[in-house]
């Protein structure tokens, strides 16, 4: 286990249009835009939005001190949306190679909800009636990211329209990957097999405190209902039989030179340094360790699949929070 307490904090996304991509998370899929974070020198600014927890109010001002300290302490996980300026296209994933998969929200009815997105314009890769698997259905955003809409358990007590259900990715080997996340305090949820189509499906989460998993000879319905009716979001982990034999094969991980897109997951830690020493471990190398570049005090690891993992010191290291430095 990785030391300081992770937990899953970020999935990060490139966007064009900040007006429009907010405009579609915010206030098409209720999510509460926590903070705004603007580097002028460096070009780009970042918009951290959630699903908050049912009944609890956010009434902070974007981009102040109180925001900054409220994101870096969240327990739950964000959407980072990044804006580079300048009119840049990106890659939403689903190509041949690529790694990234989607997001998803869970609500309560998939038809009424591809109903009224369909009312406000927003464009489909697969409606719920459609396709091998009835009742989900795909969303493109702004960016033509895939959106996954899944029904909530009938037993769940939500209250939000919507809540950020999960970020899929594409792994070559379940052995090598499930490990790594879960030392960085995820924990397998379920897993689903379809040998008919060679491929399976590995959902980890961060689990709540006094939370409990099904135990073992929980039937599947069960099981479901538990992953279908929660809060917080599942990392699914998507594994094509074979690829684990191929020697030569690679997902693109969502930063190379024409397939930016996705960008990386993020896990707040309590000491950046140790988390990355326990990494060190596993043997798969960093992009970035905490000393390097120009924000000290954060890391980028890279996982199995060479996907960008960032470490991120919790609360910050001075009293508006900021999780680097600059010397």
């Amino acid at each position: 286990m990785v030391p300081g307490s992770p937990s899953w904090h970020q999935t990060m996304l490139r966007i064009s249009n900040p007006d429009a991509s907010l405009a579609f998370y915010r206030d098409k899929m209720g999510m509460t835009l926590l903070d705004k974070i603007s580097f002028p020198q460096f070009s780009f600014d970042l918009y951290f939005l959630t699903t908050l927890p049912d009944g609890e109010k956010y009434d902070l001002e974007v981009g102040s001190v109180e925001a900054h300290r409220y994101l870096w302490s969240y327990g739950g996980t964000t959407l980072e949306l990044t804006h580079n300026y300048g009119d840049e296209t990106y890659h939403p994933g689903n190509a041949e190679g690529d790694g990234f998969g989607h997001v998803a929200f869970h609500v309560n009815s998939v038809y009424q909800t591809t109903e009224e997105l369909l009312e406000e314009n927003v464009s489909f890769k697969k409606k719920p009636d459609e396709g091998n698997m009835k009742g989900i259905a795909f969303a493109y955003d702004p960016d033509s990211y895939w959106v996954e809409l899944v029904k909530r358990s009938t037993k769940h007590n939500l209250t939000s329209k919507a809540n950020f259900s999960q970020t899929m990715l594409r792994i070559k080997d379940p052995s090598k990957s499930i490990p790594f996340y879960q030392a960085l305090g995820l924990t397998v949820l379920t897993e689903k097999h379809f040998p008919q189509w060679k491929f399976s499906l590995y959902f980890l989460g961060c689990l709540e405190e006094g939370e409990t998993c099904p135990g073992e000879g929980a039937t599947d319905e069960e099981i479901s209902a538990f992953v279908n009716s929660r809060h917080r979001p599942v990392l699914e982990l998507t594994h094509n039989h074979g690829t684990e034999a191929d020697a030569s094969f690679k997902h693109s991980n969502g930063n190379e030179d024409g397939k930016k897109g996705f960008g990386h997951v993020g896990f707040l830690v309590d000491d950046v340094g140790e988390a990355c020493k326990a990494l060190e471990g596993f043997g798969y190398g960093f992009k970035k360790r905490p000393e390097e570049g120009n924000m000290k005090g954060l890391s980028f690891a890279l996982d199995p699949d060479g996907y960008w993992v960032e470490i991120i010191k919790r609360g910050g290291y001075d009293d508006e929070a900021t999780p680097y430095y600059f010397e």
